[in-house]
């Protein structure tokens, strides 16, 4: 499998390397009656306010990192932890563990569809983003507790799909987010936010794997996760997307020094 997906993966840098053009213009398939309907290209895209950029989306990042040891601990352990805890033959721990996974499938795509209609029905970015990320964190740290009290594998499978599809229900408002705090750096916003979760992929798993190592417990490392998204639903009222990004930066030395006096200009709201 890992040598198939590498050889896709080389494969599919070759194609974009030839197929991939900045703009819709350059690309040799693009047609006349495409380009008339294209918005404009806009100019140079402004200096990106790393420092306040940083500062505004620490929140969002937080929180993305609370989902994210969530998402690793299950990528990472679920296999195993039906194939130790419950004595399964590997085939049947597979089949569990896909149950769980597929839950989490289902959950991106009701997560997206839910953020969407809530923004059309109410028109408030907190209640569409802020308010269902944290109820979903609390959902999944509803459905992770009753895993920590029983020893059923059919209970423990229900209550960890659970958890698994209220926790990629976030997906879809979280990645939301960048774009409605800071549509002019909607990119950069996003990749400092997704620093979060490449965090919590790095540490998630060694962490679970040395609690399971050291105490024994397959149960023990839901209870950090459990933590974390109690953690999240309180920071998730922090993300504030109904509130733009304003960040002060300098016009050019050009014009600065013709009018010396001259207000900064405000990028975002």
């Amino acid at each position: 499998a890992f040598y198939v997906c590498g050889a896709i993966s080389l494969i599919w840098v070759v194609v974009w390397a030839f197929v991939f053009t900045e703009h819709p213009k350059d690309h040799p398939l693009i047609t006349q009656a495409e380009l008339a309907v294209l918005p404009a290209p806009k100019g140079p895209a402004p200096k990106v306010p790393w420092e306040a950029l940083f500062k505004r989306m620490a929140p969002v990042t937080i929180v993305y990192f609370c989902y994210g040891w969530t998402l690793w601990l299950f990528l990472s352990w679920i296999p195993q932890y039906f194939l130790h805890s419950y004595n399964m033959d590997l085939k049947k721990s597979a089949v569990f563990a896909s149950a769980v996974f597929f839950a989490g499938v289902i959950g991106d795509t009701v997560g997206g569809v839910i953020t969407d209609k809530l923004l059309i029905k109410t028109g408030s970015l907190k209640k569409s983003r802020s308010w269902m990320v944290a109820i979903c964190m609390f959902l999944t740290l509803a459905c992770l507790m009753p895993v920590m009290f029983n020893h059923n594998m059919y209970i423990s499978m229900a209550c960890l799909a659970g958890g698994f599809f209220f926790a990629e229900m976030m997906i879809g408002p979280m990645w939301a987010i960048p774009m409605d705090i800071a549509p002019e750096f909607s990119g950069t916003a996003s990749g400092i936010m997704s620093t979060g979760s490449a965090a919590a992929a790095i540490l998630s798993p060694v962490v679970s794997g040395y609690l399971i190592d050291r105490y024994g417990s397959w149960d023990l490392p839901f209870v950090g996760s459990m933590l974390l998204m109690a953690i999240g639903v309180i920071l998730a009222f922090r993300m504030k997307p109904e509130n733009k990004f304003e960040c002060v930066t300098n016009l050019p030395s050009e014009v600065d020094e013709q009018h010396p006096q001259r207000p900064s200009v405000i990028v975002g709201k």
